[in-house]
């Protein structure tokens, strides 16, 4: 016979499962974006590098209106799903978009296309990234899991979007949108009858409610750690993105043809995120022992490094050892900002600082420095463009190392080897 203790046991599981598949399927679609979009424009839609740049600029830049609005949209929903709904059922439709609409719009205009691109996957994507994190997080606050065990799922995500992209890719190219498509009617239905929050713990993630106003809002621009904790994503985050957009175009450089880098990268970019699943179960307990801000420090470190080491590498093998660091990358900045911000800031405002110190800072830098990195491919390649965001990358750590604060290691929720709160 089952006793009550068991049963809630149980609960609290079943109640846990749902949220790293909602990850998964989230983070499907965005590495399947992030991934072969690049390679799908060159290929498919012609574009060269500097087109491809003013696409990405343009995601960056209309994701400049959505992520402020969705992070103070997300204050005041906390945990109801009207936002993260519309944001998965608008994946449901990027297979059709570029399946019927992408390629008639570049004929009519290059720039017009780009701006629909930009607000399209913008609001799934670069917007709707900061609506799911902040709503696990909130979640895994109330229903008492770490917030890395679920994010486990959108890793493993990543690993399988890897490899069947590319699979996909070199079959059909267009399929590779329609399997983001089916993606979001699953993250749809997760949504809807899947995730349970214990309710009785809202308060612990900030409240049930939030009836926020412009003071409250507007006073997160006079705390200084906010501008410290913005700089740090303007100088690294932001970096590793540009760095990554035409990765691709760079790897292939090194194969005879183009289908055998395709299929290369498809490999390493999986085992890459193998990694990345592999670190992200330890990375909370990691994390819980540095402490969040050490970790952001360590990861900027790492990025510095590979970026740096990308610039210099003399061969495949160096390019390739230099990529799968990415692996402890993503784990590492992943938790340590979700814990950072939790115990840095009022819980309140949770969504809103996170929207704006680390996606909307992010964004904003990658808005004027995308067109100007593919231009710099373009002329002076990719080696010499590497080496100049390698060393901007180190600067910015070092800056961070000296002016950040360090979080309340409770309120983040950081644990020591027993278990219990950090004091």
């Amino acid at each position: 016979m089952i006793n009550q203790s068991e049963i809630k046991t149980a609960n609290k599981k079943k109640d846990f499962w749902g949220f790293p598949f909602s990850h998964f399927t989230y983070f499907f679609i965005w590495q399947i974006i992030n991934g072969y979009l690049t390679l799908w424009m060159e290929q498919i839609g012609h574009l060269n590098g500097a087109e491809a740049g003013v696409v990405f600029s343009m995601m960056a830049g209309f994701s400049l209106i959505f992520q402020p609005s969705f992070g103070i949209i997300s204050d005041k929903l906390i945990f109801k799903k009207n936002l993260i709904l519309t944001i998965s059922i608008a994946g449901i439709l990027i297979g059709p978009y570029f399946q019927w609409l992408f390629l008639p719009l570049m004929k009519i205009n290059s720039t017009f296309v780009a701006i629909i691109t930009g607000i399209f996957l913008s609001f799934i994507l670069n917007g709707g990234v900061s609506v799911i994190e902040q709503y696990v997080q909130r979640a895994s606050l109330a229903n008492h899991f770490e917030y890395g065990h679920s994010r486990m799922g959108g890793s493993l995500a990543g690993m399988c979007a890897s490899f069947l992209g590319g699979q996909l890719f070199l079959w059909s190219p267009n399929s590779i949108f329609w399997a983001c498509t089916i993606s979001a009617m699953i993250l749809t239905g997760l949504l809807l009858f899947n995730d349970k929050i214990h309710m009785e713990n809202a308060n612990l993630a900030g409240g049930t409610s939030s009836r926020l106003n412009l003071k409250q809002i507007s006073s997160i621009f006079k705390i200084k750690n906010f501008w410290f904790l913005s700089l740090f994503y303007i100088g690294t985050a932001s970096i590793y993105d540009i760095f990554d957009q035409q990765f691709i175009i760079f790897f292939k450089s090194f194969f005879d043809t183009a289908s055998q880098g395709t299929a290369a990268y498809s490999y390493m970019t999986t085992a890459q995120i193998g990694i990345e699943f592999i670190l992200m179960f330890p990375m909370p307990w990691i994390i819980n022992r540095i402490g969040a801000r050490n970790g952001l420090i360590a990861y900027g470190t790492i990025l510095a490094i590979r970026i740096i080491g990308s610039a210099l590498s003399p061969n495949l093998f160096w390019v390739i050892l230099l990529r799968l660091l990415a692996g402890l990358e993503m784990p590492l900045i992943l938790v340590s900002i979700m814990k950072y911000i939790s115990g840095a800031f009022d819980l309140r405002l949770y969504a809103t600082i996170y929207a704006l110190s680390s996606n909307f800072a992010k964004q904003i830098t990658e808005f004027f420095l995308a067109t100007a990195a593919g231009k710099m491919y373009d002329s002076i390649g990719f080696h010499h463009t590497y080496l100049i965001l390698g060393v901007i990358v180190a600067i910015f750590t070092i800056f961070t190392a000296l002016f950040l604060k360090k979080e309340n290691p409770v309120q983040a929720g950081e644990r020591d080897r027993a278990g219990n709160p950090k004091a």
